[in-house]
């Protein structure tokens, strides 16, 4: 896949400027971000890339002290990820129930560190994982998925529609010592179409944007068994009546909220059938 990389500065530059920005360039098409000393770096699929949306973000951006420039280039195909290689390490991501396992974060939200994530593995370790199994919708690096082997689930099924994701995906569940070869993960890249070739599964998860999320609900709840969970993050707290109201809808009823900053994580669970 091509791509394109927007370089973002922010003036000044912080977390919080960066965090709203890539999840509003996530709503703008673009699918992964790398923070810097600057700003932030962003990659969108050329095919997908529409600057007059990219601009729009620019000029209404929500926080009124922060100034945005941004440049447009093509990224070269192998270039992102020996960047990632020369300049960063596997770092460790601890389980409530003391196990930890190990990640090289090639995306800003699948370090372990970003909020939405802390909330996912909080909500998953909150559940009954053991000897069930899991679908990671846009899986990123992977830790969700790993997470959930970690806690006891026989299989998990893994997608994301990003090659670079996906790659980063299966080098995380190989260093955990987790292979398709010996079973237990499946990963395979695509959309939520993905989701044809998956068995209807005890829990699902998506730390996606809230679009992405909306648009794709139903194919989750197509895919969890009577009882099943679904968590959900990547959305701020303005984002939640859209998304629980949605989910009703589905049968999917709220069991838990949690919040961290601005982002929220949702834990619904499919209604029971009679």
């Amino acid at each position: 896949m091509k791509y394109f990389e927007l370089s973002f500065v922010l003036t000044p530059n912080n977390e919080a400027a960066a965090d709203v920005l890539a999840a509003l360039l996530a709503e703008a098409g673009c699918d992964t971000f790398v923070p810097n000393d600057e700003g932030l770096t962003a990659y969108v699929l050329r095919d997908s890339y529409d600057e007059a949306s990219v601009r729009a973000v620019v000029d209404a951006f929500p926080l009124p002290d922060t100034a945005i420039t941004f440049t447009c280039t093509e990224a070269p195909d192998e270039n992102w990820n020996a960047t990632w290689e020369a300049e960063h390490f596997f770092e460790p991501i601890a389980l409530p129930n003391g196990k930890s396992f190990k990640i090289e974060p090639r995306q800003a939200f699948g370090s372990g560190e970003h909020a939405t994530t802390r909330m996912m593995i909080a909500l998953l370790a909150s559940l009954d994982v053991q000897h069930r199994t899991v679908i990671d919708a846009g899986c990123g690096t992977g830790v969700l998925g790993i997470a959930a082997i970690e806690l006891g689930a026989s299989h998990v099924y893994a997608y994301d529609i990003d090659e670079w994701s996906v790659r980063n995906a299966e080098d995380n569940f190989r260093l955990n010592g987790y292979t398709p070869e010996g079973g237990g993960v499946s990963i395979m890249q695509g959309d939520a179409g993905c989701l044809d070739a998956c068995p209807a599964v005890d829990i699902l998860m998506a730390n996606i944007n809230r679009n992405i999320l909306l648009a794709d609900l139903p194919a989750f709840a197509s895919r969890l068994k009577p009882g099943g969970e679904l968590l959900l993050s990547g959305f701020y707290e303005a984002d939640i009546d859209l998304l629980t109201s949605k989910a009703a809808s589905l049968g999917l009823h709220l069991q838990q909220s949690l919040a961290d900053g601005d982002w929220c994580a949702l834990l619904f669970q499919k209604k029971l059938l009679k």
